[in-house]
């Protein structure tokens, strides 16, 4: 959690919150997307994170494939934005929020994928036709829509 989440949180709490955030379909040579294990949750996710304050899209997924991953994007698409009640979810501390997210395709990029040991435990590529079953649903979500993708920006709710 960023230092803006981490103020408002102050403030107000567990109560829902709409926030800004990025996600990352980092691909390698073979097509096969990169998936970190979650130490929150438990389960396998996307790259992912939120807009800080005085920051752009490109700017945050930057900030947070380096910071989850260890990864340099050197080249991102946007797919998709991902917005409304679809979008909702409970942290297993009771923190709600309601993403407002850009999905981003990430062929291009420099380094050694390698988890940061906070937010998550482990970083993996997997195939398509093989991911883990445990994936952060909002997550499974952009990745289907990844695989349909067929170069037009979707709105997805």
């Amino acid at each position: 959690m960023g230092p803006y989440v981490e103020s408002l949180r102050s403030r107000i709490g567990s109560e829902c919150i709409m926030l800004p955030g990025v996600r990352a379909i980092i691909l390698d040579d073979q097509g096969q997307v990169l998936l970190q294990h979650r130490t929150d949750l438990g389960c396998w996710g996307l790259p992912a994170g939120g807009v800080e304050l005085g920051e752009t899209a490109s700017e945050a997924l930057r900030r947070e494939v380096r910071e989850e991953t260890s990864l340099e994007v050197v080249q991102a698409e946007p797919i998709a934005l991902y917005s409304g009640p679809s979008q909702h979810f409970r942290y297993p501390n009771g923190d709600e929020i309601q993403c407002f997210s850009v999905g981003f395709i990430v062929r291009k990029w420099s380094g050694t994928p390698i988890a940061d040991g906070i937010e998550g435990s482990e970083v993996r590529f997997w195939p398509l036709n093989a991911l883990p079953k445990d994936i952060v649903s909002l997550h499974r979500r952009t990745i289907e829509d990844y695989v349909k993708y067929e170069g037009s920006f979707l709105l997805s709710n």
